[in-house]
């Protein structure tokens, strides 16, 4: 007896599989797909998955799943989705999947989510001094009582953005509960709830600037040196976007000067080299790229995809779906 449900296969790193859909989740997909929710491959020339492949309809991807070939494409001629289970599908999907017709969804809405919470956090805390003052009160071993702080605080903080992305778009809402004045950069964006500067401006006038731009060749070291030398004295850049979009020498110089502060979730290289002097400075707070989903925050990308298939098989149109056109401004 055959399942009139699509037949359906995961395509990621297999430990990744019970964070990003824990039973309850795996549950939904297997209601409405022909899948085994405890398996999943690396490689689409497995030969375990060489019989599902002509009849395979929804392949749902995450960390580590390959690049889609034209031969594992050739291989699964009834392909029609592709549910990502994570965030940018630059790197396994080319353009021969749109090419196909294929459907496309990403995850990258939900991993939208811890990223905007951890920059939320780094900005009040970089607002009210605390990474500097943490390395005072350490050093000197002592404060004084109810001693006021000149220059700390985040009312009227005047907070730049660099990028309207999913993630940019959310700090800045968060951002707006509270007492900031937010800016934002971005050349593409077509609509914007605060008022838009050009860069240089954004960074001659704020007092923190956090980057959410993608990676693309026209981003790479969009901090460069001169644009960096623009930043006041006392401003904290913040990146949990790419390492590229700064140009890391120029940042050095920057810091050790103390000019200005970092807080950096990525960097480039990443890992950056145990002798960097980035580990030492002490106006530089570094994440070892932590800011995306972890541990329990896996399985609210899971959940998404599961919500995608659900669209996906009753006929109601996606929520994040990705269009080829969009691959060139996105992350």
């Amino acid at each position: 007896m055959t399942s009139d449900r699509p037949k359906a296969l995961f395509a990621l790193r297999p430990v990744h599989l019970p964070l990003l859909f824990p039973h309850t989740v795996a549950n939904r997909i297997a209601q409405h797909t022909d899948i085994d929710p405890a398996f999943a491959i690396e490689q689409l020339d497995d030969p375990r998955i060489a019989a599902l492949l002509p009849e395979l309809e929804i392949l749902i991807t995450g960390w580590g799943c390959p690049p889609l070939t034209d031969a594992f494409l050739h291989s699964a001629p009834r392909l029609r989705a592709v549910l990502h289970a994570a965030g940018t599908v630059k790197a396994h999907l080319t353009k021969a999947v749109w090419d196909r017709g294929i459907v496309v969804s990403s995850a990258a809405q939900a991993n939208a989510i811890p990223v905007a919470e951890y920059t939320v956090g780094a900005i009040l805390l970089a607002g009210k001094g605390v990474f500097g003052l943490r390395e005072r009160y350490r050093s000197d071993r002592r404060f004084t009582p109810a001693e006021v702080i000149a220059d700390v605080g985040n009312y009227g903080r005047r907070v730049g953005i660099v990028g309207a992305s999913r993630i940019g778009r959310q700090v800045i809402s968060h951002l707006l509960r509270h007492d900031f004045t937010v800016r934002l950069y971005d050349p593409y964006a077509t609509s914007a709830d605060v008022p838009r500067l050009e860069l240089e401006e954004l960074l001659a006038t704020s007092d923190i600037i956090s980057l959410h731009a993608p990676a693309t060749p026209q981003t790479r070291h969009l901090l460069n040196r001169d644009r960096l030398a623009l930043l006041p004295d006392g401003a904290v850049l913040i990146n949990t976007a790419q390492g590229s979009l700064i140009d890391t020498d120029a940042l050095i110089d920057e810091l050790k000067t103390g000019r200005i502060s970092a807080i950096l979730d990525v960097t480039t290289p990443e890992p950056l080299p145990s002798h960097s002097v980035l580990f030492n400075l002490p106006n530089v707070f570094l994440t070892p790229h932590i800011a995306g989903s972890q541990g329990n925050e896996l399985s609210r990308m899971g959940a998404a995809v599961a919500d995608e298939l659900e669209r996906l098989v009753t006929g109601t149109p996606l929520l994040h779906r990705i269009h080829y056109h969009d691959l060139d401004t996105a992350a």
